[in-house]
Formats: C-alpha cells, sequence, structure tokens
C-alpha cells in the first residue's frame, strides 16, 4: 500500500470541496477500496471519508424510499419498508458477502465495487485493460468461467459482482449524485457502463463526483418480487449467474415484469428482451424458457463458461414459476 493522506468530511459540500483535490477517492466503508489498495491496483494519494455523511432512508411523495448513500447494507436488508416492499433487494443483500462485510459496506460503496476477475488482480503476472489500459486481457484465452456472455468487448470480459446492484436495477432506481459543478441524478440503467474500448472505466461518473443517494420508484400494488443467486458454494462466493425479477399478474396473465441478472455482464444486466416477450403473456414454463433465450440469442460464451446462458435461463423460468404461483414474498 502507498501512502496516503487521510480526511474525513464533516458534511457534503465538505466532502465535495475536498474531493476535487487531484488523486483523491471517497472512502465508504472500504471494504472493497482498501482490499484495492493493498494490492497495489488503487493508488490514490488521499482519502475523503464519507462514512459518516446522512444514513438515512426516507419516504418519498410517491411511495417509494431515497436510501442515502452511507447507509450500511445491513441496515438497509433488515429496513421494514424495504422488506415489506421490495423484498428482491432485502434478499440479494443477504445473499452477498458475510455478515461482517454487511456491517461495514455502505449503499455507495457497493455501487462503486470492482469487478473480481483474477486477473484483474493479479498484478504481477496477468495483462488487465481494466487495471492497465492496453495491456491486453488474460480472461480471453485464459481461465474464464465467471467471465461475461453478455455485453462484453474484446479488450474485456469481466463481470460486475454486485448482488445489491442487480436488484436495484430490477428496480428501476435512479442515483443521485453531486458535485462543486452541481446535483444530478442517472437512470441506473446508465450509471455502469459497458467496457466498448474503455474497461477502466466503471460508471458514467464524472472525477470529483459524489454519489449522495440512491432513489427506488414504488411497485405496482400486489406485485411479488425476489432474487435467486446461483453459486459455488452456499456463503461468501459471487455468482455464477443471479436472477432479480419482480412479477404483476392479473389473472392467468402476465400484467408487469422486470428482470435482471447478474454474474453475466461488466453491468448488472437489464433484461429488456426477455421482459418484452413476457409481458401479457400466460405464465407458463414454456414462455419462461422461450423469453429466456430472447435475451440471451447474443450471448459470447467463452471457452469456460458455455454454461451460463442455459443456467441462467433455467434459473430464470424457475424463479417466475415461483413468483406466479405466489410462492415468493
Amino acid at each position: 500500500m502507498t501512502p496516503f493522506d487521510y480526511t474525513r468530511a464533516t458534511d457534503t459540500a465538505d466532502a465535495l470541496h475536498q474531493g476535487a483535490i487531484t488523486g483523491t477517492a471517497y472512502l465508504g466503508g472500504g471494504t472493497n477500496l482498501v482490499d484495492l489498495m493493498r494490492e497495489m491496483i488503487a493508488r490514490p494519494e488521499r482519502l475523503v471519508d464519507v462514512s459518516g455523511l446522512p444514513a438515512t432512508i426516507q419516504e418519498t411523495e410517491d411511495g417509494g424510499l431515497l436510501i442515502g448513500a452511507a447507509v450500511r447494507n445491513t441496515a438497509l436488508a433488515e429496513h421494514r419498508a424495504v422488506r415489506m416492499r421490495y423484498p428482491l433487494l432485502s434478499r440479494a443483500i443477504l445473499a452477498g458477502a458475510s455478515a461482517q462485510i454487511r456491517n461495514m459496506a455502505t449503499v455507495g460503496g457497493n455501487l462503486l465495487q470492482r469487478t473480481r476477475c483474477t486477473y484483474f488482480y493479479d498484478t504481477e503476472g496477468s495483462r488487465c485493460n481494466k487495471r492497465q489500459l492496453g495491456s491486453g486481457c488474460d480472461a480471453r484465452e485464459g481461465f474464464n468461467r465467471i467471465h461475461a456472455v453478455l455485453g462484453a468487448s474484446d479488450a474485456c470480459f469481466a463481470t460486475h459482482p454486485s448482488d445489491m446492484c442487480v436488484a436495484l436495477a430490477a428496480l428501476d432506481a435512479t442515483v443521485h449524485v453531486d458535485s462543486p459543478a452541481g446535483a444530478r441524478t442517472i437512470p441506473f440503467a446508465d450509471f455502469h457502463r459497458l467496457p466498448d474500448d474503455q474497461p477502466d472505466r466503471d460508471t458514467s461518473l464524472d472525477p470529483g463526483e459524489l454519489v449522495t443517494a440512491v432513489a427506488l420508484p414504488p411497485l405496482p400494488s400486489g406485485t411479488r418480487s425476489t432474487y435467486r443467486k446461483v453459486r459455488d458454494r452456499a456463503s461468501y462466493a459471487f455468482a455464477l449467474v443471479s436472477v432479480a425479477a419482480a412479477l404483476k399478474m392479473e389473472g392467468d396473465r402476465i400484467k408487469d415484469v422486470r428482470i435482471a441478472f447478474g454474474g453475466v455482464a461488466h453491468k448488472p444486466w437489464r433484461a429488456t428482451k426477455a421482459e418484452a416477450a413476457l409481458r401479457d403473456g400466460p405464465a407458463t414454463h414454456q414462455l419462461f424458457l422461450e423469453a429466456a433465450a430472447a435475451e440471451f440469442a447474443d450471448a459470447r460464451p467463452l471457452r469456460d463458461n458455455a454454461f451460463k446462458p442455459t443456467l441462467a435461463s433455467r434459473t430464470l423460468a424457475a424463479v417466475l414459476e415461483e413468483l406466479a404461483n405466489g410462492d415468493a414474498a
């Protein structure tokens, strides 16, 4: 770890003032950033601790929630309104990491965590365009079982690791950010980037911008939702494939559906093609598989992860059957 200066922000204005200095990084719970600093992947010259900024969860006028970026993951998962109205979000958070890490990690930090690609962390022996742009991507011909099958480029096949973000993508969340130039909101679908020819840029944030909150719109009355994570072991493992889904039925037909996949792309993947195939259709196993096939029609599996489209399709079908039958919250 390289030497760095540390300061603690007293409020958002103070954080933005200090964050405008070149070489500065914002520090929340530090559960990912500190690891990156230890591995010499991240080398900020200065840390501005924003973990003490307001950590509130507020009701909005439209019946949604406004979640402060400093809210701890555990507090969000246990919040009554989240458990009752957005169970897919609560379940996604509880599926991630360990209880100790969830107690430290913040909402803002969760949005900004970086890939767990082995080659990204191997600073001594591997090429990685995300770590050093233009160096190459050893995952392309290497061990790529956990890597992307959708939205990848030849420059990068890494996947986004967050469980929480998959649920937020399905919920049409909005990210609130602030900077010395002013505040703005970013639709969640636009917050994370696909790699293209700039895999070193994970998000659409500009330098000095600070995530201040995440807004959740209300789900339609009668919507059921859940999150399912498929992984190699039962705890503290990143998803091979995950599904966040919300379903509203009208009789025996699908009135509304929202789906996002994790573990398949460089960002949480909103399954718009699958949603279009399902909307107004019958809740049948066959239609669920056809919708998944439409979503993965453009998949580009690598040597070791060709199983992912099938695994994702079967997981989606199981989740939607559970929701259609009323077996989930």
